[in-house]
C-alpha cells in the first residue's frame, strides 16, 4: 500500500506538471506570476489528479497539502530565472513534498530512522555514491587538466556551445559506469561506436589538431570511467 501510494502521487504530479499543462499556461505563469489565472487552473488540475490517483477520500488532507505546497513552489519559481537549475530545484521541491507527505502519514518514526541508519551505514550505498560522484565531477576536472595544454593549440574556444563538452563527458561517463555495474557491455560498445561515428562524421570540417584533441579527450574519458567502473564493480562484489 505504501509503495503504490507514492508511485500514484508521483504519477499524478508528472501528468499535471507536464502532459496536462499547456505551453500557454506556462508562459502566462512566467509573465503574470501569481496574478495569472492559469496558475490556479494548473493547481486545480494537479489537485484533482492527486485526489483521483489517491483514491482514498478519508485522506482528503493529503491532496490539500500538495495543493498548497505546489502553489507556493510555483509562485516562488515564477519569480526566478527560467533556467535548467531552477527547473531541477522546482521538481525536487515538488517531489520532496510528496515524499514528506508519504513518510509522515504512512511511516512511523522508528521505521524511518531504521531505514535511514541502514543506508547510511551501508558500504554498497557509499561505494555507489562515491563512484558516480568521481566520474561526474573530479574525473572531468582531471581530464580537462590533462588535455588543457592542447586546448589553445586546437582552437577549442571557438565554434562550440558553452560547456557542452563538459556535459557530454559527464553523461557518457555516468552511462559507462551504469553499463559496467549492470553488465551491459554490449551497450558500452554501442556507445563508443556511436560517439566515434559522430566525431569522425564532422572531421572534414575540423582541423587535424582539433579532431585529435577531441579523440584524446574521448578516449581518456572512456578509459578512466571504465577503470573506475571496474573498481566499483569489484568493491560491490567483495563487500
Amino acid at each position: 500500500m505504501e509503495l503504490t501510494l507514492i508511485l500514484r502521487l508521483v504519477f499524478a504530479h508528472l501528468l499535471g506538471d507536464f502532459l496536462l499543462q499547456p505551453t500557454k499556461w506556462v508562459k502566462a505563469k512566467n509573465n503574470k506570476k501569481e496574478k495569472a489565472p492559469e496558475m490556479y487552473y494548473h493547481i486545480m488540475v494537479v489537485t484533482l489528479l492527486t485526489y483521483i490517483f489517491l483514491w482514498d477520500w478519508s485522506h482528503w488532507y493529503l491532496p490539500l497539502m500538495i495543493m498548497v505546497s505546489h502553489l507556493a513552489i510555483d509562485i516562488w519559481k515564477s519569480h526566478h530565472p527560467h533556467t535548467f537549475n531552477y527547473f531541477i530545484v522546482d521538481q525536487m521541491l515538488h517531489l520532496l513534498v510528496i515524499v514528506s507527505v508519504w513518510v509522515i502519514f504512512y511511516f512511523d518514526t522508528d521505521t524511518v530512522f531504521t531505514w535511514t541508519v541502514k543506508y547510511f551505514n551501508s558500504v554498497h550505498f557509499w561505494i555507489l555514491i562515491i563512484g558516480y560522484y568521481v566520474v561526474t565531477v573530479p574525473l572531468g576536472i582531471a581530464i580537462g587538466s590533462a588535455t588543457g595544454r592542447w586546448q589553445e593549440d586546437a582552437a577549442m574556444n571557438t565554434g562550440g556551445l558553452d560547456k557542452a563538452g563538459m556535459w557530454i563527458g559527464r553523461c557518457e561517463r555516468v552511462l559507462i559506469l551504469t553499463f559496467i555495474l549492470t553488465n551491459q557491455y554490449t551497450a558500452l560498445g554501442f556507445l563508443m561506436a556511436a560517439k566515434s561515428i559522430l566525431r569522425f562524421g564532422d572531421a572534414e570540417e575540423r582541423a587535424q589538431k582539433k579532431t585529435e584533441y577531441i579523440l584524446v579527450g574521448t578516449l581518456m574519458s572512456f578509459a578512466a570511467a571504465a577503470i573506475i567502473g571496474t573498481a566499483v564493480n569489484y568493491l560491490l562484489h567483495k563487500y
